[in-house]
């Protein structure tokens, strides 16, 4: 395959809601452009960009995908992006490296809500848009209504570019308002141009002229010139769309049908003429390695003569080719077994073969320029959101930024086989996917892996079985509670034992008392004189610590409390450190009579962000989790509530947020603090601990 100059390169993320045939589009446009033999449908699976087990099997997409085609000497790139919110943070990188976005609605349903969401990520990364109105062909279709929504939920800029002719089953041709021409899909699959229809003639006209004044409010000379004539020239309104496009004044509307193949090759020829190339940026901007957001800033262009340099967008585990990294050339011109430096993690790769990306199929290439996206096998360091560069101009792009994690599971190898391997696979899923997460909880040394939603979560079940021969099962991750004590007391721990022979003993007078939340363990040694030697009063302390960790009530780690250490006694033979941990461990449960220890769960801040509407049943829900809202502001049409609620109770909120809301809201929640549990829950959080075996029963051996 040949390299393609800057210039002649377009590189266009798909996006929209899920099931709006963002997919089938891509696969139809390849076909129409003949980059595939075959008309690949997603009800057959048979798509290119389409090509995971998961994905066929679910018919939605879960992760970016690349393909492209040559149309009039130009080389289009498609980004694939899942539609779905619990995959939609996938955009976020397609968009990142796009130089325009092609948005898909629904030619029955209208904006939904991911077509906001995405739409505002492509405002983030200030992308330009085209949109694609489609399955016009199914019953109900109606393109006026459609782009009427958008206009109504995005900008007044969004105009059609083309126009349907026929609607539903009898939708069979397109308008073409800029060239005022008209095409029919004749039986033979091609394109023929017909007179323009005399039916609905005014409404042509009428969004003619509305062209005409958006392209005129793109410049201040061009609306001058409006405002003397009336109208533009034709001179003036050609050139000026790529420029409205580009600096996002101005988003052309294309109908169309994935379907039946209509109005695509107009689609085709508009993406070409008016779609940015990557070259329309002034610059890319990064920063010296190991330099901090605060550094100045460094440029490069989209240019050949630059020095080398790429992001990395998408890293796909394949497991017959091994790790697969797709990249953007930023800057300059690269060919086969180049020398390159991640700067991201200071590792030298060499990139040996380059390939372009045709979904799952890889083709070599001898070189790329500046623009282009390429794919590398088996770097040995590289993974999403690296930087490469030329060695002797280094560079770091900043990485995208990915959502919070909404949702835990704790996951559990269901054999010690599954377990043997389970590390490995995660890793590799992981190296896919930055939107999951892995750890392990200190405390309830659970294993737990989160994601933007249950969906998303139970995708990396099926691909751990399917892909990689480990299965697990999944369940709610447990509550990190703790345990404190609200009085103080003063008690003696006394371990004597005598067995025939050298004996144990250890005697220590202790007081508890308890500190503040976040105060932790405080020991103090008040021992004045010799009624513990020096060498043993540790082990007082290392034995208080030790049963501090299985709690007094429940079984969790007991926090915040002082103990000091104010008199005992010892036995010249029979003490030992032994007998003074014991000692210490029969203080501490001895305490624990007395000082009535209570149950701490996590409390959680909070930040929901969701239309304004809803705002009053999101507080209520809140109210209903024990949740304290601390305030609430506006954020454009969406309104931010802040609140603090217990850990236990936002374990499912992500479907109740979605339910309250249509799937609008989003949240993200960090720990703020301890409190305590109220006393009507508390009895049940030790009965869990006991059905759990948490709690022993009866006094351990010492």
């Amino acid at each position: 395959m040949k390299a393609y100059a800057t210039e002649s390169i377009r590189n266009l993320a798909v996006i929209g809601h899920g099931d709006v045939g963002k997919t089938q589009l891509i696969s139809s446009l390849l076909y129409v452009a003949g980059a595939t033999p075959r008309w690949g449908k997603v009800e057959e699976g048979t798509t290119v960009t389409d090509y995971e087990e998961d994905s066929i099997a679910r018919k939605i997409t879960l992760n970016t995908a690349i393909a492209h085609l040559e149309h009039r000497d130009t080389k289009i790139n498609f980004i694939d992006t899942p539609g779905y919110a619990a995959f939609i943070a996938h955009a976020r990188p397609a968009l990142r490296v796009a130089d325009c976005a092609l948005v898909v609605v629904d030619a029955v349903k209208g904006v939904e809500v991911q077509t906001e969401k995405t739409w505002a990520y492509a405002n983030e990364f200030i992308v330009p848009r085209i949109m694609a109105i489609t399955r016009l062909d199914k019953e109900h279709a109606d393109f006026g209504k459609s782009v009427e929504s958008a206009q109504k939920t995005f900008s007044r800029a969004i105009i059609p570019f083309t126009l349907p002719i026929g609607k539903e089953k009898d939708f069979r041709g397109v308008v073409d308002v800029v060239h005022m021409k008209a095409y029919e899909l004749g039986a033979d699959g091609q394109a023929k141009e017909i007179d323009i229809p005399t039916e609905d003639r005014d409404f042509v006209d009428k969004t003619r002229e509305r062209l005409v004044e958006l392209v005129a409010e793109s410049d201040d000379a061009l609306m001058e010139k409006y405002f003397e004539q009336g109208t533009l020239d034709e001179a003036d309104i050609l050139p000026n769309i790529n420029k409205a496009i580009a600096n996002s004044k101005l988003c052309p509307v294309f109908a169309v049908s994935g379907a039946t193949l209509v109005g695509l090759r107009a689609l085709l020829n508009a993406i070409v003429d008016y779609a940015p190339d990557p070259a329309h940026h002034n610059a890319e901007y990064g920063y010296p390695v190991d330099a901090g957001p605060d550094a100045e800033k460094i440029a490069r262009k989209y240019d050949d003569s630059e020095p080398f340099s790429a992001y990395c967008f998408r890293t796909v585990a394949d497991p017959f080719a091994g790790r697969i990294n797709v990249m953007k050339v930023i800057s300059g011109k690269l060919q086969t077994d180049a020398n390159v430096l991640n700067s991201s993690r200071g590792t030298m790769e060499r990139l040996g073969v380059l390939h372009s990306v045709q979904g799952k199929q890889l083709d070599k290439i001898p070189e790329v320029h500046a623009g282009d996206i390429i794919a590398c096998v088996k770097l040995k360091e590289t993974q999403t959101g690296d930087t490469l560069c030329d060695k002797q101009a280094p560079i770091v792009y900043p990485p995208v930024v990915y959502p919070e994690a909404a949702i835990a599971f704790a996951i559990e190898p269901k054999s010690r086989q599954d377990e043997e391997k389970i590390s490995v696979a995660l890793h590799k899923i992981l190296e896919e996917d930055p939107a999951l997460h892995f750890s392990r909880d200190a405390q309830t040394k659970e294993f737990l892996i989160s994601g933007s939603g249950q969906l998303h979560v139970e995708t990396v079940v099926e691909k751990l079985k399917k892909r990689y021969g480990v299965e697990v099962t999944l369940h709610p991750p447990k509550v990190p509670y703790k345990e404190t004590i609200t009085q103080r007391a003063e008690v003696q721990g006394r371990h004597k034992k005598q067995t025939g022979g050298r004996g144990q003993f250890g005697d220590c007078k202790v007081i508890f008392e308890p500190l503040p939340r976040g105060g932790g363990f405080v020991f103090e040694d008040k021992i004045f004189g010799g009624a513990v030697p020096q060498q043993f009063r540790p082990a007082i302390e290392k034995g208080i610590i030790e049963a501090a960790k299985s709690g007094a009530i429940a079984g969790y780690p007991l926090v915040d409390f002082k103990v000091q250490l104010i008199d005992g006694s010892y036995h010249n033979v029979d003490s030992d450190e032994h007998s003074f941990r014991a000692a210490g461990r029969k203080a501490f449960r001895a305490a624990m009579e007395k000082v009535k220890p209570s149950i701490l769960e996590p409390i959680m801040d909070v930040e929901i962000s969701a239309p304004q509407e809803h705002s009053g049943d999101i507080m209520g829900d809140l109210n209903s989790r024990r949740g304290r809202v601390q305030g609430m502001e506006g954020n454009g049409k969406n309104q931010v509530i802040k609140a603090q609620v217990p850990m236990s109770e936002m374990l499912n909120y992500q479907s109740t947020l979605n339910s309250i809301t249509a799937a609008r809201g989003s949240f993200h929640m960090q720990f703020s603090h301890y409190d305590p549990v109220p006393g009507n829950l508390a009895q049940k959080v030790i009965d869990q601990s006991r059905a759990e075996g948490r709690i022993r029963g009866g006094e351990e051996e010492d």
